[in-house]
């Protein structure tokens, strides 16, 4: 048997720029262990597999680890493979979760997911996360990840993190995000994630579930565009709903090959 895989740049339109996903179609699902298995072998930070129903579409997420609750820029990447290699012409994609229904709607080659709001609340650090930070937060907030404030930009992008203390800890489908104004961005993050095979993500549009709701409420605005500021990049726009949150980008077909189980 084979599937096709397809490698995708979520949040840029440049194969150098933002968040590498492979996604992968599927006439019926294999078991848990052979999506991992394939995760693992695609070598990238997630592969979300999909089956097309009548009028949506069944999603998984696995990173080469373990299986997501939910990951952003792998449904980003999903939707421009269901647009672009599919033919589909609907505004918009529907999707069903881990994270419940998950709509995507395509607007002049920029792609909106609709996600789940993640409002952080006050919360402390456990100890070896925060004696692996080279630069110690300001504040500490948590819902699925910790989102930890800082002063400036030129502090998330100097900030390093110690491995050896960083992995003492398990967080399972969470990560760390590190967040604060930006200086052309309203603002912009970093996110880790403890024991994973990708010590930091590239662009992750989950962690803004959490990131756009608290920003809203600093910056008083609820429609922002927002900058990762990993080694490759990205950028996100961002718009702070009633309940949920919508976060947006562009993305980009790198190649397509054919795996044998």
């Amino acid at each position: 048997m084979d599937v096709q895989v397809y490698l995708i740049n979520a949040f840029a339109d440049n194969k150098y720029l933002g968040n590498p996903a492979c996604v992968v179609p599927l006439q019926n699902w294999l078991s848990s262990k052979q999506m991992l298995n394939i995760a693992k072998n695609n070598n990238v930070a997630e592969t979300a597999f999909f089956i097309k129903k009548e009028n949506y579409f069944d999603l998984r997420w696995f990173t080469p680890d373990i299986e997501m609750d939910l990951c952003g820029h792998a449904t980003l990447a999903t939707a421009h493979c269901i647009v672009k290699h599919f033919n589909y012409s609907d505004k918009i994609i529907k999707f069903k979760s881990l994270s419940g229904d998950l709509n995507v709607s395509s607007v002049d080659g920029v792609y909106h997911l609709d996600l789940p709001k993640r409002v952080p609340i006050k919360s402390e650090l456990p100890e070896y996360i925060y004696h692996s930070l080279s630069i110690k937060p300001k504040s500490v907030l948590k819902s699925r990840d910790y989102v930890l404030i800082y002063d400036s930009q030129d502090q998330i992008e100097q900030l390093s993190i110690n491995r050896v203390l960083f992995d003492k800890i398990n967080l399972d489908t969470g990560g760390v995000v590190v967040t604060a104004k930006g200086n052309e961005y309203d603002f912009v993050s970093r996110f880790f994630t403890p024991q994973a095979t990708f010590l930091e993500d590239a662009v992750t549009g989950s962690s803004h579930c959490s990131l756009i709701p608290y920003w809203a409420s600093i910056l008083k605005k609820d429609k922002m565009i927002a900058h990762q500021v990993s080694e490759r990049g990205g950028k996100l726009f961002c718009i702070n709903n009633l309940e949920r949150i919508s976060v947006g980008g562009s993305a980009m077909t790198v190649s397509k090959k054919k795996m044998s189980l």
